[in-house]
């Protein structure tokens, strides 16, 4: 696998740890002497920014299938714009979120049958698949106890019900695969840290092993 293109995808509840674990991982990826390219979803793009002000906007409620479809939207811009292009020069692309988010909150927490979604998803990705994606398993009743603690303004899909978080977050439970490792998301940042680098080395020790970068 060194030498090719690596697409890595952080994934879990709202308050799990991506965003924290985020740039902790870029920067250790950059050590080992790539360069990653960093994206999010629903953004990255023009077009995937707009999306996304409308989808989290908690003062302007949508449709679940408003909602579907824009985030399919963005991440078909994405992924042609920019991670197709990034993994097809050799790059590391580190997501924060893609696919399985989809499957977990408009499958799993809005109820939209998987005879729709899945289709769909599959054509918004072009059918690309994460080399590893590290799922972050957080209850989400502390994921809201950190967001509290944060100040953070909760967003449309934060202010949702304890069920539906709920739905989402067994979802995630019960994703398992090759190319799935979870990450206990109540470790500290540094052990998060250790533990997510050392499924990247599992899954290309050629470019991240020891002695590497």
């Amino acid at each position: 696998m060194s030498g090719q293109g690596l697409f890595i995808v952080l994934e879990g509840p709202e308050g799990s740890g991506k965003s924290t674990l985020m740039g902790p991982l870029a920067e250790r990826l950059r050590g080992a002497g790539a360069d990653p390219v960093v994206v999010r979803e629903p953004g990255g793009t023009r077009a995937g920014e707009i999306a996304r002000q409308a989808l989290l906007d908690p003062e302007h409620p949508i449709g679940i299938y408003t909602e579907l479809f824009l985030y399919l939207a963005a991440r078909a811009e994405l992924v042609n714009t920019v991670i197709i292009p990034a993994l097809a020069a050799g790059r590391v692309v580190l997501s924060d979120r893609f696919t399985l988010s989809t499957e977990a909150y408009q499958m799993a927490g809005r109820a939209i049958p998987p005879e729709v979604v899945r289709p769909a998803n599959r054509a918004a990705a072009g059918a690309l698949e994460p080399d590893l994606t590290l799922i972050l398993d957080l209850e989400p009743e502390i994921g809201r106890a950190r967001q509290v603690a944060s100040g953070k303004r909760l967003d449309r899909l934060d202010a949702e019900s304890a069920e539906f978080h709920g739905r989402v977050q067994q979802y995630y439970l019960a994703v398992h695969g090759d190319r799935v490792r979870h990450l206990d998301g109540c470790l500290p940042p540094d052990r998060l840290l250790h533990a997510a680098w050392a499924a990247i080395v599992t899954l290309d020790p050629e470019r991240f092993g020891p002695g590497q970068g």
